[in-house]
């Protein structure tokens, strides 16, 4: 699964180039993007253990923090326990967090982070650059690493001094911050496989147990981050959303985190419940292999399967409307996202014309296949391929068991549904999934046209200069890509009144709970 389904679910939005290159990403940059819920007279009280409910399954279960968490309640507790370089932030999208600042050299290539100042382990053992390169070099060695770490060889990761770490790229990299957010845990250098189930973490809080993918959390009054008001976090891991819903509903849990549309519905009603809406969460497009064989290789084939769907239709019913119509390029929370490009509408006689013109057999019935991992995933194939029926294409539904899917069919299949959660810069879905030599190349897309666009704008420093190339890259992801992304899915958390300042942030930032109290 490489970066893994769920684990992306909590990466967070995009940053531009410009807040890398003045050699800091800012030390008073408020990283925990709270939001209010309460009146502004309430001040933080301390104490009283928090009841979070997160989405898992038995089999899936993980201890390791560079391993394949499945899991959100796995990747929940990690993101407590390990602290990563950075993460998302308010004002800048990239935050300091045990990184403290960072800098890089005026060809973009090499990249030095400050630890920062009194990090310590749970153990208080100081943190320094060698657990930080350790840790680096093992998480670039995983199956995966390449596409954790882009342009990184583990031999051009090592240390400068006590609190310093270098890294050198292969090639230019602007963005390359945004990449230590979500999977850069740091753990102390020489940790065995064994020991990882107790091994101590940098985070706010420490653990106490873990049994069944459960888990009980306690305050690091070591931590180098600033103050923490909760005694402890309670993690109960759920199968579905509804049993998770339903546990918040019946007063078993505090916080419900990516409850879903049908769980918001129910608690709107609910004046003890908060309805926490995060816009444009978690992109659900269907992939179409553009792979020589496939019988989507011919862009004008794609080109129809998006003329094909009726995004309204689908955000309404697939989304019961808790999101909005996307336009097949990824990265929508951009800040560089090219609005300009006209939305793609409905056009059944174009995507007629264009499947003729491509010889595209209306005769067979092509498998779609989903899964019912997230809500509304295995829906939204359902609708598409009705309205497909439409334009004369014959579409069969298969539902497959998730270990089934991405062990068989992700970034193998030929048409198939798939999820991130994360609303992330269009270079991060780039990088991640698009360029020839993506980890996650989920539609095997190989155009040399898209590969140098991409290496265009992560190389350009001045900021309009790579605006203009950041539209580049757009329109041809928009004209050509194997991804039909028909709209944005909002993430909803469900809490109760008592929790305070929950985070606001899309993603990975939904996580940051050290801000946490309750009233």
């Amino acid at each position: 699964m490489g970066v893994t389904r769920r684990q992306l679910l909590w990466a967070g939005t995009g940053i531009g180039v410009a807040g890398f290159l003045t050699g800091c990403s800012g030390g008073s940059e408020d990283s925990k993007g709270a939001a209010a819920s309460g009146s502004a007279s309430d001040k933080p009280r301390s104490g009283g253990t928090l009841r979070v409910g997160a989405l898992g399954r038995a089999s899936a279960i993980t201890r390791d923090p560079h391993g394949t968490q499945a899991n959100e309640s796995d990747y929940l507790i990690l993101a407590l326990v390990f602290d990563t370089l950075a993460v998302p932030g308010v004002e800048t999208n990239t935050a300091p967090r045990l990184a403290a600042s960072w800098e890089s050299s005026s060809d973009l290539k090499t990249w030095k982070f400050k630890i920062a100042e009194g990090a310590v382990f749970h153990d208080g053992t100081p943190v320094t650059a060698e657990d930080v390169v350790w840790s680096l070099k093992r998480l670039r060695n995983t199956p995966s690493g390449a596409a954790r770490l882009p342009g990184i060889q583990a031999k051009n990761i090592s240390a400068e001094g006590a609190d310093t770490v270098v890294l050198v790229s292969d090639y230019a990299n602007a963005e390359f911050p945004l990449l230590t957010r979500f999977a850069t845990f740091v753990m102390k250098k020489d940790t065995k496989d064994s020991q990882l189930a107790k091994a101590p973490g940098t985070g706010p809080f420490k653990l106490d147990w873990f049994r069944g993918g459960n888990a009980r959390l306690v305050r690091n009054d070591k931590w180098y981050g600033g103050t923490v008001h909760l005694d402890a976090i309670e993690v109960t891991m759920f199968e579905t959303p509804q049993a998770m819903a339903n546990a918040l509903l019946a007063g078993q849990i505090d916080l419900a985190s990516n409850a879903g549309a049908v769980a918001a519905r129910t608690a709107e009603s609910r004046k003890d419940i908060q309805v926490l809406r995060r816009p444009d969460d978690m992109a659900m497009p269907i992939v179409m292999r553009t792979a020589k064989g496939s019988p989507f290789a011919d862009e004008r084939v794609r080109e129809a399967m998006r003329l094909v769907v009726d995004r309204d239709a689908m955000v309404k019913q697939v989304l019961s409307g808790y999101g909005t119509v996307a336009n097949d390029i990824l990265g929508t929370g951009d800040p560089g996202y090219a609005k300009d490009i006209p939305q793609r509408k409905r056009d059944l006689a174009k995507a007629k014309q264009l499947l003729k013109d491509a010889g595209f057999d209306l005769s067979k019935t092509y498998e779609l296949v989903t899964t019912e991992d997230i809500a509304g995933l295995a829906d939204s194939a359902t609708l598409f391929a009705n309205q497909a029926r439409e334009a004369g294409i014959k579409i069969k539904v298969v539902k497959q068991e998730s270990g089934a899917f991405w062990e068989k069919t992700w970034k193998a299949g030929d048409f198939y549904t798939t999820y991130w959660g994360t609303n992330d810069s269009v270079v991060f879905f780039a990088s991640k999934t698009m360029v020839s030599e993506a980890g996650q190349n989920e539609a095997g897309w190989d155009d040399a046209g898209f590969d140098a666009a991409y290496r265009k704008v992560i190389a350009t420093a001045d900021a309009s200069k790579r605006t203009a190339a950041l539209k580049e890259l757009q329109q041809i992801e928009y004209d050509r890509s194997g991804y039909l992304l028909w709209g944005m899915a909002d993430g909803i958390d469900l809490a109760a009144q008592k929790v305070q300042n929950l985070p606001k942030l899309a993603g990975y930032g939904r996580v940051q709970l050290e801000g946490l109290w309750l009233r």
